[in-house]
């Protein structure tokens, strides 16, 4: 999904202020066929990726890492039993969760080194995580079901420019900055089913 990045960090994100700049004037008609049951598998891949925010708060200053193998582990497990009970495919569903993960790593990676630097930057309140993490548990459940609501969109030939149509609608949509935007390009490349895909 390299075309997906690429067309992503071609947004005119801003740096300065998080805010997406205005589409070009040929954007409005890439979007506008996305097709509804893939738009809402990348909304929730961006919802998803916004907790990241507080997760990385809930660990700054303490030990918790980032990486949490045996939480990862277990949300694998409950999305790989939910997409069986749906009647989708739990391969394809831990394939694109395991992504959502990385790219939740992405950005609490980045936001704890920029806090490390600069703690005058990081937040004055911990957040509590397991709050957090329920937020997650209910998103999880959401995108579990546009991944299995998704599967005819998902192995179309058109899958990958109308995944980036998407991207680039939530985006601007949710006013993401260069990180959220890098880290949801990061979230999506097992979507489109492929060869290579199939094969991790």
């Amino acid at each position: 999904m390299a075309a997906v990045t690429t067309a992503l960090l071609a947004t005119g994100v801003t740096g300065a202020t998080g805010a997406v700049a205005a589409p070009a004037a040929t954007a409005p008609d890439r979007t506008a066929a996305v097709p509804s049951r893939l738009l809402p598998l990348v909304e929730r891949s961006a919802e998803r990726l916004l907790t990241a925010d507080e997760v990385a708060a809930a660990k700054w200053g303490t030990d918790s890492p980032v990486d949490d193998p045996a939480r990862e582990r277990q949300v694998l497990e409950d999305v790989a039993r939910q997409a069986t009970e749906l009647g989708g495919d739990p391969a394809a569903t831990v394939r694109i969760f395991r992504d959502q993960i990385e790219a939740n790593k992405v950005v609490q990676r980045a936001l704890l080194r920029r806090w490390d630097a600069d703690p005058s930057r990081a937040p004055a309140e911990r957040p509590d995580l397991s709050r957090i993490r329920r937020e997650i548990n209910r998103i999880n459940g959401e995108l579990v079901r546009a991944i299995a609501g998704s599967a005819a969109a998902r192995t179309a030939p058109s899958c990958a420019g109308r995944l980036t149509a998407g991207a680039l609608a939530t985006v601007r949509q949710k006013r993401l900055d260069i990180l959220h935007t890098a880290a949801l390009a990061r979230a999506l490349p097992s979507v489109c089913a492929d060869e290579t895909a199939a094969t991790r």
